[in-house]
């Protein structure tokens, strides 16, 4: 390590970026214990520093996929948002992910206990509130819930054991790493088609190399309430689409679909969250929150391929959500998980 630490440890003008080869080494090193605590914190805080390349971030995500169990979704799309969770927004990729299953598109989440710097309301602990402790449940039974319903949800560090080895010492850096952004991309059940959330606009260009690397075919990069894969209807949001390896700048006005609204000033527990999203599944829930899991709904339809428009995926998110098809989902797929977990202990 000594010598990848000379590279980039050089301070913000001095330090380099480390070249693909080397950064797989760096990855290699850091995710299978053989370099020390206190060699990874330096590697962390030098490129936290510098900023790190496409290259090195698309190393760490080669080495995570290399360790970690996967699960083929054919067609699906993965739907990948911050693991150190939420603190000011609600989590409409939940409830749009048993919509855009309803409609026949298969969907992966993943995610871990939250995580540093944020530390905010993670998808794991609302799963827990809605009746399901997934860090609990056999993977078979997340898988036997994926077969039954298109939708599979992956507790990161349970089927990444590098994952789960280096998070008492991310704990303890309490900063933002590139793992932040790796754990992200290792596209559990190598979906063709991704939503992923960045905070800046900056990360477009890094991010849509990244995305052309891994394999994916198409894919929506949003500038996402706090860094989601979200879109809010309370504003207009930028995002990338990536289709076939090139990439267009949209701009999506939720004004422009009927959709706009502005967002309750609530103050978010898991408890909250789990509780809206069973009131927008349900159909009873306030219309910012309805009008978000739409229009979320309607352009990951259109970005994978099964809408022909926006307007088009938005038809079709109205329908589903209407008719209770969304809910029937969810249930099937909580009930199917359950089951199959008690069968399997």
């Amino acid at each position: 390590m000594f010598d990848l630490l000379k590279e980039v440890g050089r301070g913000k003008k001095g330090a380099k970026n480390l070249t693909y080869e080397q950064a797989c080494n760096a990855a290699e090193r850091i995710l299978t214990g053989k370099a020390t605590s206190a060699q990874i914190g330096a590697f962390f805080m030098a490129e936290r520093i510098k900023m790190e390349s496409p290259e090195e971030i698309l190393a760490f995500v080669e080495a995570l996929r290399v360790h970690s169990i996967r699960y083929l979704l054919y067609g699906g799309i993965d739907c990948a948002g911050p693991y150190d969770g939420r603190r000011h927004s609600w989590i409409a990729t939940l409830p749009t992910a048993f919509v855009l299953t309803a409609c026949g598109l298969p969907v992966t989440l993943h995610g871990s206990p939250a995580l540093p710097p944020k530390r905010g309301i993670a998808l794991i602990d609302v799963l827990k509130e809605m009746g399901l402790s997934v860090r609990r449940c056999s993977r078979e039974a997340l898988q036997a819930g994926a077969d039954q319903s298109g939708f599979l949800f992956v507790p990161a560090d349970s089927w990444c054991a590098p994952l789960r080895a280096i998070r008492p010492l991310r704990e303890e850096l309490g900063f933002r790493t590139l793992l932040n952004t790796a754990e992200k991309l290792i596209r559990f059940s190598d979906a063709p088609y991704m939503a992923i959330g960045v905070f800046h606009k900056t990360a477009f260009d890094k991010m849509t190399e990244i995305l052309t690397h891994i394999g994916v075919h198409s894919g929506i990069i949003v500038q996402g309430t706090e860094g989601s894969e979200d879109l809010p209807v309370d504003r207009r949001s930028r995002a990338a689409i990536l289709r076939k390896g090139r990439c267009e700048t949209m701009i999506f006005d939720p004004d422009s679909y009927g959709l706009k609204k502005r967002m309750p000033n609530i103050e978010w527990t898991a408890k909250r969250q789990a509780q809206t999203i069973s009131e927008v599944l349900q159909g009873s829930g306030e219309p910012a929150y309805r009008n978000m899991v739409l229009l979320n709904s309607a352009v990951r339809l259109w970005t994978a391929g099964r809408a022909e428009s926006p307007e088009e995926g938005l038809e079709r998110a109205c329908h589903t959500l209407d008719r209770g098809l969304a809910l029937h989902q969810y249930q099937w797929w909580r009930e199917t998980v359950l089951a199959m977990d008690e069968k399997s202990r």
